[in-house]
């Protein structure tokens, strides 16, 4: 499979050990599945909170040892028995795709963090108990290089979370900035956008760079998929920061010519 729609994260990637891959994307296909609940199509809201609460019933179901009736959860149930699965982490995913139905602003940094926690750092978590690694420091390692993904798919979908009443830029930030609503609506990268986007992009890059050990830590083919993830991230800040900001007119994406340099630095 492709990472495709899910950006964050590799989903049976060929970096992987054989056996991994059916877990991983069985874990993506739940994540991809509610998250498209949040995101897709013209349901109100009412019923995309049912949807997800319908997920939330089956998690439950599965923690009182109640076999799922439903493909996906058939698929997920013995995955999470297997490797011990904390279900607490699919009820995180699942709290933030609802607040993503509910919340389109976000006060300061801290809020936004506090999403990242729920949104992307459950799947690393997930993955490091797949690989049998879920270690206090690995853990530590596996949430900043999620959150900072996290963060790098906001900046570089700026105009994409727009189009959805969604502003991820913390709203302080902005105002310190001089940059307004008005002004991300009318894809404006005057005054001081360039330096609110610099800002991101280095606390971002600080941030995926502080997580990166662990991919020096972990064996094999799995350390090699980690440090790979994390050069991909760092090449789109490298691709905001060529532009000056302007993720509009020249939204970052890796593309074929950057996996040779990704391999290799990875390396």
């Amino acid at each position: 499979m492709p990472v495709g729609h899910y950006e964050n994260f590799p989903v049976a990637s060929v970096l992987l050990p054989a056996p991994l891959r059916h877990p991983v994307a069985a874990i993506y296909r739940f994540a991809r599945s509610a998250d498209d609940f949040a995101d897709e199509g013209e349901l109100p809201a009412a019923e995309r909170l049912a949807l997800l609460d319908e997920f939330r019933r089956e998690l439950r179901q599965l923690e009182a040892g109640v076999e799922p009736k439903t493909p996906l959860f058939s698929e997920l149930a013995p995955v999470i028995r297997q490797y011990r699965l904390p279900l607490q982490l699919f009820h995180d995913l699942l709290d933030a795709f609802s607040q993503d139905v509910v919340k389109g602003r976000y006060a300061d940094f801290a809020e936004l963090i506090d999403y990242s926690r729920r949104s992307a750092d459950p799947v690393g978590r997930l993955l490091l108990h797949l690989f049998g690694a879920a270690s206090g420091e690995n853990l530590k390692q596996s949430d900043a290089i999620c959150s900072s993904l996290q963060l790098i798919n906001f900046w570089q979908d700026v105009e994409i979370d727009w189009s959805k009443n969604r502003i991820y830029l913390p709203q302080d930030e902005m105002r310190r900035h001089g940059v307004t609503e008005r002004q991300i609506a009318a894809k404006d990268t005057s005054g001081g956008w360039k330096e609110l986007m610099r800002f991101q992009v280095e606390r971002a890059r600080a941030m995926i760079k502080s997580g990166a050990p662990l991919g020096r830590n972990l064996p094999g083919r799995i350390g090699l998929e980690i440090r790979t993830i994390v050069q991909g991230g760092l090449r789109i800040l490298e691709k905001i920061d060529a532009v000056e900001g302007d993720v509009y007119r020249h939204r970052p994406v890796l593309k074929t010519g950057d996996w040779p340099l990704l391999i290799w630095r990875a390396m």
